[in-house]
């Protein structure tokens, strides 16, 4: 598994898969969940694109770090990926906490974006989901990763994959209860210190967006996809019905069908622009 050390002296480690002579495709994943958590992703989006998926700080073999986690910190990392890869510019697709750090990166370099994917996301907090995640962090911290039992859980299934699954089948559940009880506090923290005056910042956006939900979706419900599109210049939103939270996890063929279409629309504008350019300059 490859790895780049950021500025701060932080070993970021990192899955990089697909195809290498493709449009580089970088993909952010969310709270307590490291690159594998695109496991469902990997073969459709390999054959099409040159993948790149970081472990954010306190997750998978990036580990717990000192100091204190911030999601700018972790934008930061994930464009440290890039540079390590020798990619200028990139797709990027977050899902979760890992589409408020796409939103930074879109946002504070865009000229690091070509085309930007928002999965199950928000960009503000609401007070009821601040209390939710605290509450979240106050029991892993006093009784350890175990203590998100199914009640916590059920925000990130949907109920259709536990009546045919069962919830500790799902993926990104197992996944989450491997983490460290420290990184997922120090990811909580990062999560409910960012500041909501970047949606403001939004509306600027210049990259081609997909905003990405399931009409389930309990912990960041279709009102903050729907405000991400609203926000975000010329937007598309799609929702995918009976998913919920992990989506990815729960609808896998619908949710890549659904973001390869999209990634292949921006690909093919922008290889019209290059060929009207070339031929305006020739």
């Amino acid at each position: 598994m490859p790895e780049v050390v950021a500025d701060d002296g932080v070993t970021i480690h990192y899955e990089a898969f697909g195809r290498r002579d493709a449009p580089p495709l970088l993909m952010i994943h969310g709270l307590g969940t490291d690159a594998r958590g695109w496991a469902l992703q990997r073969l459709a989006f390999g054959r099409r694109y040159r993948c790149v998926a970081p472990d954010n700080r306190g997750v998978g073999r990036t580990g717990p770090v000192a100091g204190p986690y911030s999601l700018e910190r972790m934008a930061l990392d994930a464009l440290a990926v890039l540079d390590a890869e020798g990619i200028d510019r990139a797709h990027v697709m977050g899902a979760s906490m890992g589409g408020v750090i796409a939103q930074i990166v879109a946002v504070l370099h865009p000229h690091r974006t070509r085309g930007l994917v928002l999965a199950c996301t928000a960009c503000r907090h609401h007070e009821w989901r601040r209390e939710l995640l605290q509450e979240w962090s106050d029991a892993v911290a006093s009784g350890g990763i175990g203590a998100l039992g199914d009640e916590a859980l059920a925000w990130l299934v949907g109920p259709r994959l536990r009546r045919r699954f069962g919830i500790w089948l799902n993926l990104g559940a197992r996944i989450v209860l491997q983490q460290k009880p420290e990184a997922f506090v120090g990811q909580v923290a990062a999560i409910l210190d960012a500041p909501d005056e970047l949606r403001l910042e939004l509306v600027n956006m210049t990259a081609p967006t997909l905003v990405i939900t399931g009409s389930q979706d309990s912990l960041t419900p279709v009102g903050d996809a729907e405000e991400l599109e609203e926000l975000i210049p010329h937007a598309r939103l799609e929702v995918l019905c009976g998913a919920a939270h992990g989506l990815m996890v729960e609808a896998p063929n619908a949710f890549n069908q659904a973001v390869l279409g999209f990634l292949s629309e921006v690909d093919a504008l922008e290889a019209a622009i290059e060929e009207h350019d070339t031929a305006e300059s020739a």
